[in-house]
């Protein structure tokens, strides 16, 4: 490709002379670096790898959200590019989705039992690759994490709340010994969690031999009321669909905690809800509502009548 483009007697020139008519005074390298991966191919960067969905279609003035996902205990993120669930959902929200790839399957927050990599420089360059080859607004991301996943959520909302927009993990918070407080201010984060989950039971439990114990959820979201000064009685209570919810709101942030009756779950509704409350109290107008991308209706996430016919 490159031969052809330099041997082509001036060709290249005159791509960039119709790019420069249309207001670009250059030729946009990123344009170009998004085709290196995406889909099964992972990106590659410094410490750890990634995989991203993107879709179809979007609206070239909608600024450029996504939504970044963080498997289980011995997960693999492409496990994750490959459920449907996720990319309808991110299809319909018109999101990027990124799945990031834990080292050896595992997440090196503060309390865990190994130590792989740094994990906040990590997701650092994570957010500025995916601004440079996709055009991702960093004020326009949510990190969502399952079960260990979730445990990083915690601890990387606890250390920056800034990093993401908002945070949505789902079954599983602090690990003990619990942190005193965040050094960042209070988050937008939305915790979802099962009531009946016993692989990481809402009180937390002990493993290892009692060498690490899981944190209780109600005093992990302790450590940021605390914090922020705020009551636990203040909270705001209502049901959304199968979930029953209460919501804190300190200043600048928000701290939701909704739970339903089953076990150890991750449904891709509950990460497209919380990317909605998120839109809400952010004031996006560009996601207030879905926009349908999706080509057909997914079991786990599924559209009205209006928008199956629409879409499929």
């Amino acid at each position: 490709m490159r031969f052809l483009l330099w041997g082509a007697g001036g060709l290249f020139a005159a791509f960039i002379s119709v790019a420069a008519a249309f207001g670009q005074t250059a030729f946009d390298q990123t344009a170009l670096d998004h085709t290196t991966c995406g889909g099964e191919t992972a990106c590659t960067l410094e410490g750890g790898e990634y995989y991203v969905h993107t879709p179809k279609g979007l609206n070239a003035s909608q600024p450029k959200g996504a939504i970044f996902f963080l498997h289980g205990h011995r997960g693999k993120a492409v496990n994750e590019i490959h459920n449907k669930s996720f990319l309808n959902m991110a299809d319909k929200l018109g999101v990027a989705f990124i799945a990031v790839q834990g080292l050896e399957g595992t997440w090196s927050f503060p309390t865990a039992p190994r130590h792989l990599r740094d994990e906040y420089a990590f997701f650092d360059r994570v957010l500025a690759d995916v601004s440079k080859r996709f055009g991702v607004r960093r004020d326009r991301t949510m990190l969502a994490g399952f079960s260990s996943g979730a445990f990083m959520t915690w601890y990387l909302a606890c250390d920056d709340a800034d990093r993401f927009s908002g945070y949505a993990p789902i079954a599983g918070a602090f690990w003990k010994p619990l942190p005193e407080s965040c050094k960042t201010k209070e988050p937008y984060l939305f915790h979802v969690h099962g009531t009946s989950d016993k692989v990481v039971p809402l009180a937390g439990r002990a493993l290892g031999g009692g060498r690490w114990i899981q944190g209780d959820v109600y005093k992990s979201f302790d450590v940021w009321l605390h914090q922020a000064s705020v009551s636990e009685g203040s909270a705001r209570h209502y049901t959304s669909g199968n979930l029953q919810c209460e919501r804190w709101s300190p200043k600048g942030g928000v701290l939701e905690l909704c739970l339903h009756d089953g076990g150890h779950s991750v449904r891709a509704e509950w990460i497209k809800r919380a990317w909605m409350e998120l839109a809400k109290v952010r004031g996006w107008p560009d996601y207030a509502t879905p926009t349908v991308h999706a080509h057909c209706q997914d079991p786990d996430d599924k559209l009205t009548d209006a928008e199956q016919q629409k879409a499929c």
